[in-house]
């Protein structure tokens, strides 16, 4: 089961959208260098789909791109919310561990009071960071047995 990265997204402060960037300096133990979420704690680094994002978008929700749920990683062709915890990934050079699938929407998110609904609840997932590296756009990600 593999997959790709569609865009590293990063931000300085929490509750706000990330902004895309071209290579992401991720470190062990932490998650993405300069990212506010980042931190020695279980929950470094978030991915969702572009097909979560795509299922907003027919919902009518506008003005969305990578980023735009603050999530570090976009991916796709690999459904990320149906990887157990455990499940280890190579994407680019890191190997990241699955911790925690969905989370607690943020009280008055956009996506939600214009669309009625939001999938990074149910459909984003977070992770920690085993093993450091770069990862851009482009780079594969790999369910390691």
């Amino acid at each position: 089961m593999s997959g790709k990265v569609i865009a590293i997204n990063i931000s300085e402060k929490k509750g706000i959208i990330k902004k895309p960037i071209e290579v992401g300096n991720f470190i062990e133990n932490f998650g993405l260098e300069g990212d506010a979420h980042g931190g020695d704690w279980h929950r470094q680094v978030s991915l969702l789909g572009q097909e979560s994002v795509d299922k907003m978008i027919a919902m009518g929700a506008t003005g969305l791109s990578a980023g735009s749920f603050a999530e570090n990683i976009t991916t796709e062709g690999i459904c990320v919310y149906q990887l157990p915890i455990g499940t280890r990934l190579r994407i680019g050079e890191t190997l990241q561990e699955v911790t925690q699938i969905g989370k607690k929407c943020h009280t008055g998110c956009e996506i939600s009071k214009q669309v009625g609904d939001c999938v990074m609840p149910r459909e984003g997932i977070f992770t920690i960071v085993l093993e450091g590296g770069t990862i851009k756009a482009g780079d594969t990600i790999t369910v390691v047995e």
